[in-house]
């Protein structure tokens, strides 16, 4: 394999993007609200369901099936995110992951404690919290966006914490902007105090290595199906964290990490699913491969490109108006744009009637639209590109805005 990945072999992995609209192909430029998938993972949820369906730990063949398959993706995830497979949590999503976790980390605050949000994130990783703080009597601080950087600086931190700081909750990419944030430099500053860190690592993994060991995170979360997977949610915890906080569970269920916060049956078709989705991922790195840095960072080399090619077909158009990082450094190839002349809805409309496909409100992240001073009614045009789309397809969906 060449040290660039070929777009074309990339599309072929991909059914969906064979999709016409109107004798077009359909150009899909909402992955930010979820990616289309290989071919690879539903045929693997397809074989899972069809040939070794069981519930988990039967002594029979399906069950043990289930228990090694389970057990291998697990540590398919923990190379995935460079943790221990014990430290891997699967569930619904990551905003019943959140809702579930933090109603159990809670119950080890005391009244005069306080935790921290941002508005740069998606409300799963703010009204989570807000709701358990609300119920032990604990403060809320919310670490301001930064227009200037567009994102939210380590210095932020470091004038809200205090010694009675208990959580940093935090995204390290922005579902509606892109803007990247220093998760290293906020870690550091959070254990300085004493404080976990909590990441939302949701719209950060699709597009660059999540490193947990790196980050230097307690707990983070992501979600599969923005990566290229089915619909499963996943939350790593360092273990002897994990092994402290006691989960809400059922009483004959596990009491060892990782199953006893894994609460009933687990989807084990998407486990099998997401299992083919990181096999997918790391051929990207060329066959052999077993580091999952080196797909990413041929990834990166295909966004960079996509990033480079929209700012550049952005550039003259007065009457659109980016919202977040403007140069290609510090952001994920995902645009948030309003006009002076249209509505979000419309210009969506008008791109989905042409057959791009792209997402329009708030997206979840209403404290960020309210920082940034539009109306949470409208919101933002959002465009999101990811490795298998083309820079034809930018020059595409401009010429289609053009002629609005």
């Amino acid at each position: 394999m060449s040290s660039r990945l070929s777009l074309g072999c990339v599309r072929e992995e991909f059914p969906a993007l064979a999709r016409r609209l109107g004798g077009e192909s359909v150009v899909y430029f909402d992955g930010p609200g979820g990616s289309q998938v290989p071919r690879v993972v539903p045929e693997a949820m397809s074989d899972y369901i069809l040939h070794h369906n069981a519930n988990h730990g039967g002594c029979f063949a399906t069950g043990r099936e289930t228990v090694e398959m389970v057990a291998d993706v697990r540590e398919l995830v923990g190379l995935f995110l460079n943790c221990e497979s014990s430290e891997v949590t699967f569930g619904q999503n990551m905003t019943s992951l959140t809702f579930a976790f933090s109603r159990a980390l809670s119950q080890t605050w005391a009244e005069g404690d306080n935790i921290i949000v941002s508005q740069l994130d998606h409300d799963a990783n703010i009204s989570t919290w807000r709701r358990a703080a609300e119920d032990r009597g604990v403060s809320v601080r919310i670490l301001p966006f930064d227009p200037v950087t567009q994102s939210i600086p380590v210095e932020t931190l470091e004038r809200f914490i205090d010694e009675r700081t208990r959580l940093v909750a935090i995204t390290s990419s922005s579902n509606l902007l892109g803007s990247h944030v220093d998760i290293a430099g906020m870690s550091e500053v959070a254990h300085r105090f004493g404080a976990y860190i909590y990441v939302d690592a949701v719209h950060h993994a699709p597009h660059y290595r999540v490193d947990v060991a790196a980050l230097g995170c307690d707990f983070l979360v992501c979600s599969a199906y923005k990566f290229f997977g089915p619909h499963i949610g996943i939350l790593y915890g360092r273990k002897d964290l994990m092994r402290l906080i006691e989960p809400y569970k059922i009483e004959p269920s596990p009491v060892e990490i990782p199953h006893c916060w894994e609460t009933g049956t687990q989807n084990f078709t998407a486990v099998a699913g997401l299992g083919a989705c990181l096999g997918y991922l790391l051929s990207l790195g060329g066959e052999g491969n077993g580091d999952f840095g080196l797909s990413y960072g041929r990834i990166g080399e295909m966004e960079r490109l996509l990033v480079e090619r929209f700012l550049a077909r952005l550039d003259g158009h007065n009457f659109l108006r980016l919202h977040g990082v403007s140069g290609v450094s510090g952001r994920a190839p995902t645009f948030a744009l309003t006009s002076v002349r249209h509505t979000p809805e419309d210009l969506a409309r008008h791109l989905a009637d042409h057959g791009v496909f792209g997402w329009n409100g708030h997206m979840y992240a209403v404290n960020l639209v309210d920082a940034l001073g539009l109306d949470r009614s409208d919101g933002v045009l959002r465009l999101g590109m990811l490795h298998y789309n083309s820079v034809d397809e930018i020059d595409y969906a401009f010429d289609v805005l053009d002629g609005l």
